[in-house]
């Protein structure tokens, strides 16, 4: 038989307020999962535990609190991650072996990252590399070693694809660099360079330093070298 709690009124006490939480790391990631290539690095995260620990630190009197360390406080192994629109299809999918939270620099580390990001436009993006970065909001990501990232083209146009050392995302921007030898291919034209950008607004692909490229078809819209 369920009983009735006592009337705290009745005490003269008051409920104490709920105290809101502010907005986690892992939610600002997320908003920016679904954006261009190479799309955003993160998980979504069960942080019951994490967030006790961050919001009620101890402090003993008489001692400075320590200034930041660079170690991780949050970890996952062998995740993957998806993210869905309202009408059901998947946008993004991010499959990592490990993932390390810093809260010193507010950024995401993953090992062995593998991105698939799917457009509104349908078309998919694909991003591999040994290790990722990304900075607290997602709008800028790093791909480090062995990075390789394919975007699909529409009408019919061979995908490009980016291979590299390092590669820089910038997701807001919808644009890629890398101050590092690259290559980059479509179709199969292929150019190799000292270093490069690629504006995805404007489709055009902007190499710098000692460049070397072969062309064996015509050039095409839709996805303009030089």
């Amino acid at each position: 038989m369920a009983t009735r709690p006592p009337d705290a009124g009745g005490a003269g006490l008051q409920p104490a307020l709920p105290r809101r939480a502010p907005l986690p790391w892992t939610r600002r990631a997320l908003d920016v999962v679904s954006a261009y290539l190479p799309l955003v690095l993160m998980a979504v995260l069960a942080l019951g535990t994490w967030w006790l620990v961050k919001n009620t630190p101890l402090f003993e009197s008489g001692r400075a609190v320590a200034p930041p360390i660079h170690i991780p406080d949050y970890t996952m192994t062998q995740f993957l991650v998806q993210r869905f629109a309202p009408d059901g299809a998947m946008r993004a999918q991010i499959e990592g072996d490990l993932l390390r939270h810093y809260p010193d620099t507010d950024t995401l580390e993953i090992d062995n990252p593998r991105i698939r990001a799917v457009a509104s436009d349908g078309l998919v993006t694909r991003a591999t590399a040994r290790r990722a970065l990304s900075n607290s909001d997602g709008s800028e990501v790093q791909l480090l070693g062995d990075a390789h990232v394919v975007r699909e083209a529409a009408g019919g146009e061979p995908p490009i694809e980016f291979r590299g050392e390092f590669l820089h995302a910038f997701v807001n921007l919808e644009r890629v660099s890398s101050n590092q030898p690259v290559v980059v291919t479509q179709g199969e034209s292929v150019v190799r360079a000292a270093a490069m950008e690629y504006d995805n607004l404007t489709r055009i692909v902007t190499f710098r330093g000692k460049s070397k490229a072969v062309f064996t078809t015509p050039a095409r819209p839709g996805g303009n070298i030089r």
